[in-house]
């Protein structure tokens, strides 16, 4: 009786985890691919310098230039050095998506690691944070400024003709472009991981249900033979 519990519960066990498992694969499947569809549908390609080699480095190596100019403006501007900037660090990427199609999640975390590169450029190597809202005037005090173009302070703002308020920081614009595309990029990729994970979870859970039906029948399943007791056992007539 005990036999035949531990045999059908091994089989309803394994069937619950085929099911699971199988669901767990389709549904990595299909996420996997709603992303590579998703990114290919945006057609995007990426640009000649989206590759290790001397264009990435020189434009990393003009991004640090800009930095560092600006941290000797801020010095000799007499910035305190606890309000001085310190710069985020710009590293080349290893992977390369020069002149392809990106349509896998693996090749969009690849163009948004070099267009972050590309808006450092853009912004000498400032971040968002670090940027003025808006458009400094050119004879606005240094110090009131972001060293880079940017303010603050209305007051030292142009002001933009057509609206009577002060104009936008342009390139702080651009960082949020950047940053907005750069983050659906990464969630692309994330996705991608987790449709992955799904697959490699839904393969486990279906040898494992395998594995249980396998017990449940060779085990389980099997009649126990009959044991001879010592006492029963026909004991040979002595010659």
């Amino acid at each position: 009786m005990n036999r035949k519990v531990w045999q059908v519960g091994g089989i309803a066990a394994g069937a619950v985890l085929i099911l699971i498992g199988g669901a767990a694969l389709v549904l990595g499947v299909r996420g996997g691919s709603t992303v590579n569809s998703n990114l290919k549908n945006e057609y995007i390609v990426g640009s000649p310098d989206m590759q290790p080699g001397a264009a990435i480095n020189g434009e990393i190596a003009g991004i640090t230039a800009a930095q560092q100019k600006i941290l000797a403006a801020q010095k000799k501007a007499k910035v305190p050095a606890s309000q001085q900037y310190t710069f985020t660090t710009v590293d080349a990427p290893t992977c390369s998506v020069a002149g392809q199609q990106v349509n896998t999640g693996s090749e969009a975390r690849c163009f948004a690691q070099y267009m972050r590169i590309h808006a450092l450029g853009a912004s000498s190597g400032l971040t968002y944070a670090q940027m003025g809202r808006y458009q400094a005037k050119p004879d606005a005090p240094i110090k009131a400024t972001d060293f880079n173009g940017g303010t603050n302070v209305n007051t030292y703002a142009v002001v933009n003709t057509a609206t009577g308020q002060p104009a936008d920081n342009g390139v702080r614009n651009v960082w949020v472009t950047e940053t907005a595309l750069t983050s659906a990029l990464n969630l692309a990729y994330t996705a991608s991981q987790i449709s992955l994970f799904g697959i490699v979870v839904g393969i486990a859970l279906l040898l494992t249900g395998i594995g249980f039906l396998i017990l449940a029948f060779s085990v389980f399943g099997r009649t126990p033979k009959e044991v001879t007791s010592p006492a029963s056992a026909v004991v040979p007539a002595a010659g």
